[in-house]
């Protein structure tokens, strides 16, 4: 080391005090048993270091983006901050430069990684993607909301599809790219040639195949990362609770008044969120409806309107290319909804129309009478599939 090294390291130790591992341990142990939340421990070494495992605990912000990650990581510039390196060269300079950036209370952690691994401390080993994961997922690991721990959970996560149609199709398809782990698909229809103008999991020779072991086919081709979970069924009061049971996100593709007010019911005693989306000739919408947090399809839809005013595609014809919009906002608000990020679409219903080429907003407000989710409300004594199947025919 140089003498200009020398003094720079001389300064930066004027401005940030060290601790040893002992000192380090002794606080991280303090903050487990008295559940204080103050101290923060900071890994400044680069990545292929932190691979080779870590202090338990510890956030990940690399020395040479330190500068640019650190506001995000620690926004609170009085709490206490220890840093550490592989041997506290790398820390100590870390620290004067969080000083100058205006943090209160910077420590560097004298001796680094290496002797707090020689004391015998706990060493915790980082679950990383594999190499070709990280080419796969490259560009989501450029984006700092996302990274290498957002698409792990990404590949934890699981989704299940009502339906594997205009709207699941795109859907499951730019999900399983996007690497959800597990993605479920219910639905008891076959592939039928009028369908291909718009569901795109299918083709010509799986005409007149289950829809669910179709799409399967398709996703499992897209992404080996994705396990696809099937259910040749229609949802009803048998078995909606147990379907939905073991998934994080519901996206509701269905196209019939009674599976969604059936979803609705259930989804809120799991208090599971549904990722709800509709199409109609050249017009489409979707919406979030996360129990407790923002209006349900009740609140929206007291009642089944009349057959004749709710026709089907069947009946009144979807421009085939409006699904693949609307099913891709699906994913979209269900990506946000797994990682944690964004403002999800709950209480707030973004409609689409085609021929004007417009995205509107419309404020959506809880119904304190609602009877789903209301302040007096009982889910479980509402209407059942059946009875709603009888007023919508």
């Amino acid at each position: 080391m140089g003498e200009a090294s020398r003094e720079i390291m001389r300064r930066a130790r004027e401005l940030v005090p060290e601790w040893t591992p002992d000192q380090v341990h002794e606080a991280l142990k303090r903050k487990r048993e008295e559940g204080a939340q103050d101290l923060v421990l900071v890994d400044v070494r680069e990545k292929h270091e932190w691979s080779e495992g870590y202090i338990p605990g510890a956030l990940h912000v690399p020395r040479g983006y330190l500068e640019l990650q650190i506001e995000e990581a620690v926004p609170d510039k009085t709490r206490p901050v220890v840093l550490y390196c592989a041997g506290g060269v790398r820390s100590l300079m870390a620290g004067a430069t969080l000083k100058q950036m205006g943090y209160q209370n910077v420590i560097s952690m004298a001796g680094g990684f290496g002797q707090w691994r020689a004391r015998g401390y706990e060493v915790a080993q980082p679950r990383t993607l594999g190499e070709a994961q990280r080419k796969r997922y490259s560009r989501h690991l450029l984006i700092p909301e996302v990274g290498e721990a957002g698409q792990l959970k990404l590949l934890d996560s699981r989704v299940l599809l009502l339906g594997a149609g205009g709207l699941g199709s795109p859907a499951a398809y730019y999900l399983a790219a996007a690497g959800v782990g597990t993605i479920g698909v219910i639905d008891s229809d076959v592939v039928d040639e009028s369908n291909l103008q718009r569901q795109i999991l299918h083709n010509v020779s799986r005409i007149g195949k289950y829809k669910a072991e179709s799409a399967r086919e398709t996703i499992e081709a897209l992404n080996p990362d994705v396990k696809v979970i099937t259910y040749v069924d229609r949802l009803d009061e048998t078995n909606v609770a147990r379907i939905i049971a073991d998934y994080d996100v519901i996206i509701d593709g269905t196209d019939n008044f009674p599976t969604r007010y059936l979803l609705n019911d259930a989804s809120i005693i799991a208090n599971k969120p549904v990722v709800h989306g509709s199409v109609f000739r050249f017009e489409g919408q979707v919406t979030v409806f996360k129990p407790h947090e923002g209006p349900c399809y009740r609140c929206l839809y007291p009642e089944p309107p009349p057959a004749a005013l709710a026709p089907s595609c069947a009946e009144a014809g979807v421009l085939g290319v409006l699904p693949g919009v609307i099913g891709l906002l699906q994913a979209v608000e269900t990506i946000k909804l797994l990682l944690g990020i964004g403002e999800p679409l709950i209480g707030r219903l973004l409609t689409y129309d085609a021929l004007s080429g417009e995205f509107n907003e419309l404020k959506l407000y809880r119904d304190p009478q609602c009877p789903a989710c209301g302040e007096n409300a009982h889910p479980e004594n509402l209407p059942t599939y059946a009875d709603v199947c009888a007023v919508s025919a």
